[in-house]
């Protein structure tokens, strides 16, 4: 996939002193909110700033909306302007591993237009199995200006999801087989998925390793769905749904939207059906 960086290619980069280049760290835990900063305090890639999932990369969850809304986008792109990122600054993000929070900060910066923007393939993980070093520092930052629109197209809400599945739209569900059929739901109220989803776990765009799946083995995986239909992607809060947009847009999908809401907001509304088991 294009949007992917290996350590190397990485390590390389910044031997050269490439100039504006940010990393940012975005790992969590959804079971320990305060886990990520901590990690990210302890120990992190060189030169490293930290945005958090709920506190940078999400809005304030509501009623409705699900539990991780998109954030206001004004204010996020202050702060990416904040620590350092202009319309030309090269974004490497990087996770624990291959998970699914690097995905989240990809998408929403595609959503602004933003080309210049990788994901580090294997995360910390893969950097220090590599033999490189860490730090504890915390970077000196310069603000710069962004300048930045929101691309309105690329996500839909629950009320175009009902309209869209009702007249045969793929919608796809990015979370776990056993969360997708309603045989286990640790987070929400309700489970099962939304009528006529089908179920494309994010888990299963990696390898058995945990290493992204690329060429004929991902086109494989996807095989079923029309590079030139209408996908909508979901998950439990729109942050998952993100990995099988970024292999997806690898693959060269185009129509791809993404239900920020996803499962959780599509829950919150007690006129909504619920589907269990398999379609």
């Amino acid at each position: 996939m294009t949007d992917l960086i290996s350590v190397e290619r990485l390590k390389s980069r910044l031997n050269n002193m490439q100039n504006n280049t940010i990393i940012i760290d975005v790992r969590f835990r959804l079971n320990d909110e305060d886990a990520g900063r901590k990690m990210y305090l302890e120990s992190h890639l060189p030169g490293a700033v930290y945005l958090d999932l709920n506190k940078d990369l999400s809005g304030r969850a509501e009623k409705h909306g699900g539990s991780h809304p998109l954030p206001d986008f004004d204010l996020f792109v202050k702060k990416l302007g904040n620590i350092g990122i202009d319309n030309d600054t090269t974004v490497i993000i990087y996770d624990e591993g291959n998970d699914m929070f690097a995905a989240r900060l990809w998408w929403l910066l595609e959503a602004i237009g933003h080309s210049k923007v990788y994901i580090l393939e294997g995360g910390l993980n893969g950097w220090v199995e590599a033999g490189n070093a860490t730090t504890s520092e915390i970077p000196a930052l310069q603000s710069k200006n962004y300048k930045a629109k929101f691309q309105e197209d690329k996500i839909v809400d629950m009320k175009t999801v009902r309209e869209k599945i009702a007249v045969g739209t793929k919608l796809i569900d990015s979370r776990t087989e056993d969360r997708y059929l309603g045989d286990f739901e640790p987070l929400y109220s309700k489970a099962g998925h939304i009528p006529g989803a089908k179920n494309y776990s994010w888990r299963a765009v990696l390898s058995e390793n945990g290493e992204w799946l690329k060429g004929n083995a991902l086109e494989e995986h996807f095989s079923d769905l029309d590079k030139d239909e209408e996908i909508i992607v979901s998950c439990g809060s729109g942050v998952s749904a993100c990995v099988n947009i970024l292999a997806l847009k690898g693959l060269g999908y185009k129509n791809i939207k993404l239900y920020p809401g996803s499962f959780s907001d599509w829950i919150s509304h007690d006129e909504n059906e619920i589907e269990l088991g398999e379609d």
